[in-house]
């Protein structure tokens, strides 16, 4: 019973008890009959409530927020209907993708009614209708799909499970807003198969790089092969500066055949020597 109710009956009680007390009973009987048809009459509705009325075994309205009255014995409030966005969780346990793997989901759906007098007389119970086709919905979804599309893909599974119990729940006044899978959970055995599989492919393409990069590195190779067939001198002054990086910082001693100094010009090859001041020539045995 709301306030406004409450104290109307209230009212009625009080003014009846001091008319019977101090002149006439029966002025205080018709006081009393006054609340008790008040209590029965006016409703209050909040502002997310509807409130479907029969009249007589027939529907006579939907009320919306704020005070109304009804008829006593006439008019009866079957059922009081919650417009607010409403949530539902429900699981599949064991369910075969399409590539028979076991799978257990969760998600969650929200939900709202937009027809109250749908969903107050086209089904019984609809918040359980709607948990029981939820479920089925899911199944369904998970024994048409993948197992990969189904880890990787949940947007895709979320608008599909949208569509599908959104269409069964239409005709019950009943809007789908949004799906989410929370969670989806395989055997063990197949998460370390997976987790090896995994691993094979970073493998798989971690050498593949390697390859490439080794096959970039002998093709600068015979560029440089090709450059220096073509210019002796620059491939002399490339020795001779690896000569000289070689000795510069480490203060290491480099043993050279004399035929080798002889091929990369004994002029500069000398001089070369004399700038790092470490590197000695020997003659081959």
């Amino acid at each position: 019973m709301n306030p406004i109710t409450s104290f109307l009956v209230t009212a009625c009680f009080v003014a009846g008890l001091a008319v019977g007390y101090w002149s006439n009973p029966y002025l205080a009987l018709i006081f009393f009959v006054a609340g008790v048809i008040i209590a029965m009459s006016l409703k209050m509705a909040n502002v997310w409530q509807k409130f479907v009325i029969l009249r007589m075994g027939k529907l006579q309205s939907v009320k919306g927020a704020g005070m109304f009255a009804i008829i006593p014995v006439l008019d009866s409030v079957v059922a009081v209907i919650d417009g607010r966005i409403q949530t539902t969780a429900f699981n599949a346990e064991q369910a075969l993708t399409r590539d028979t793997v076991p799978v257990n989901v969760d998600a969650i759906i929200f939900w709202h009614v937009h027809d109250a007098e749908k969903a107050a007389l086209a089904i019984t119970n609809y918040r359980e209708a709607i948990d029981r086709v939820a479920q089925t919905s899911l199944r369904e979804m998970i024994g048409s799909s993948m197992l990969a599309a189904l880890l990787s893909d949940r947007k895709d599974a979320d608008e599909q499970l949208k569509e599908a119990i959104g269409k069964k729940t239409a005709p019950w006044g009943i809007s789908v807003s949004s799906v989410e899978i929370r969670d989806v959970a395989i055997p063990e055995a197949l998460q370390d198969a997976m987790s090896r599989q995994a691993q094979a492919e970073r493998e798989k393409q971690a050498r593949v790089i390697l390859g490439s990069a080794e096959a970039a590195i002998a093709g600068k190779f015979v560029e440089a092969a090709d450059i220096y067939a073509g210019h002796p001198v620059a491939l002399q002054l490339r020795a001779m500066n690896i000569i000289y990086e070689t000795t510069k910082e480490r203060g290491a001693t480099i043993l050279m055949p004399s035929s080798m100094v002889d091929s990369l010009n004994p002029s500069a090859a000398t001089l070369a020597f004399a700038l790092a001041g470490k590197a000695v020539s020997t003659d081959p045995m």
